[in-house]
């Protein structure tokens, strides 16, 4: 991490010992965590992202105090939502005896939190079975903070939803930026404010409606603008071109028209795919052909981008100094159209430049692709990069401002 990275936020490394040792810290995790159908965790990269935090707190003798949520329970108590697998879990990677309480807030949880000793944890109950979390109820936030006497933000993930467990807390609490919001803060910074170019984005995924904000804040800011998946059909529809039975928002028409006539009185060069792989069905096994855009036959839909897209690609990608990647090419869960993805990937392994790839479906991605390892940065946020990348400032990284 860079100086200039964090200067102007408030992080756990601006406390000393005597700061955090017998302190209650109230810490906010993203362990939003897929589970298997007998209940279990099936992916844990969430957990392990927030342990180098929780042991430089546990290190340090403070007494912590895990806010988490999973799901989508709607305010209400749901069985195979509670966090009991995640403690499991946690317990195992600090080699820990972490509690557990069966709320997260009210009198037997402050109770909990009062018995705790110095270097302990206790993790809380979901704190989405309260409606006032999403809502960022402020009698809910300030129940939240009666269990803590400084507040750690190191969900990122969830940094840019302004829900009591990631920005109402702060009202009461003083808040910090634990070690991962650190590190999503030092990387995506760098590509925001100060990039080495050239700088390539690569942007993907279904729908115009959920990128277009971001692909027009990178215009004038990027040399090159790599556009794939879905949402390429929208544009070509706004083009006047035969799509056949692909994925259009036709609504959002006009918004790609636009797009297209701003990019072409900007310096950023903007590359669409060339060619597309169409198939007849939405189906591994579907009969599948190569086509160039302008050539796509009725009754077929397109899946992924085409070789010479990919190849083009991954040409620009190879000779960038910093590159940024959210959104996959084509469907890449079915193995015959993940092609495109994984030459984006395999690009990006290969690039000696600093390579970022931000977004739940690219991050899986290349964990699928097994190149992981071989990004300087895979960034735990979808929605929250985005919106960084959106130039947008996240509700729940405003908190940390000096």
């Amino acid at each position: 991490m860079t100086v200039a990275a964090t200067v102007g936020y408030r992080t756990i490394r601006d406390l000393n010992q005597s700061e955090l040792a017998g302190k209650r810290v109230l810490l906010r995790l993203d362990l939003n965590t897929p589970l298997n159908e007998a209940g279990g965790i099936s992916d844990d990269s969430r957990i392990q992202q927030g342990i180098p935090t929780l042991r430089y707190l546990v290190d340090r003798g403070a007494k912590v105090v895990i806010m988490a949520h999973m799901g989508r329970p709607s305010g209400k108590v749901v069985e195979s939502l509670r966090l009991t697998p995640v403690q499991d879990r946690l317990s195992e990677l600090l080699a820990l005896n972490v509690k557990k309480a069966n709320d997260c807030i009210g009198e037997q949880v402050r109770a909990m939190v009062a018995e705790l000793a110095d270097g302990e944890v206790l993790l809380l109950e979901n704190v989405r079975f309260h409606k006032g979390d999403t809502k960022n109820d402020p009698d809910f936030a300030r129940e939240l903070a009666r269990n803590g006497d400084l507040f750690v933000q190191d969900a990122f993930g969830a940094a840019h939803r302004a829900h009591a467990s990631t920005v109402g807390v702060a009202t009461y609490l003083p808040a910090y930026a634990g070690l991962l919001m650190e590190k999503e803060l030092a990387a995506l910074g760098a590509v925001v404010d100060a990039p080495e170019a050239p700088v390539v984005a690569i942007i993907g995924g279904a729908k115009v409606s959920t990128k277009i904000a971001v692909l027009s804040n990178l215009l004038g800011k990027v040399d090159a603008l790599l556009i794939g998946g879905g949402m390429v059909f929208t544009f070509l529809k706004a083009e006047g071109l035969e799509v056949g039975n692909s994925l259009v928002e036709v609504d959002k028409i006009d918004v790609a028209r636009s797009f297209l006539d701003e990019a072409k009185n900007s310096k950023t060069k903007v590359m669409f795919p060339k060619d597309l792989v169409v198939a007849d069905a939405f189906d591994n096994d579907a009969k599948t052909q190569i086509v160039g855009i302008d050539a796509i036959p009725v009754g077929t839909m397109g899946l992924d981008i085409g070789p010479k897209s990919a190849h083009e690609f991954a040409n620009v990608i190879k000779g960038a100094r910093t590159v940024v990647w959210n959104g996959p090419m084509g469907v890449f869960e079915l193995p015959t159209f993940a092609k495109g993805t994984n030459a984006i990937a395999e690009a990006m392994a290969a690039c000696d430049g600093n390579t970022i790839v931000g977004g739940g479906d690219s991050v899986a991605a290349v964990n699928q692709a097994g190149l992981a390892d071989q990004m300087r940065h895979v960034s735990t946020g979808g929605g929250a990069s985005l919106e960084f990348l959106e130039g947008k400032e996240l509700p729940g990284i405003a908190i940390l401002r000096t």
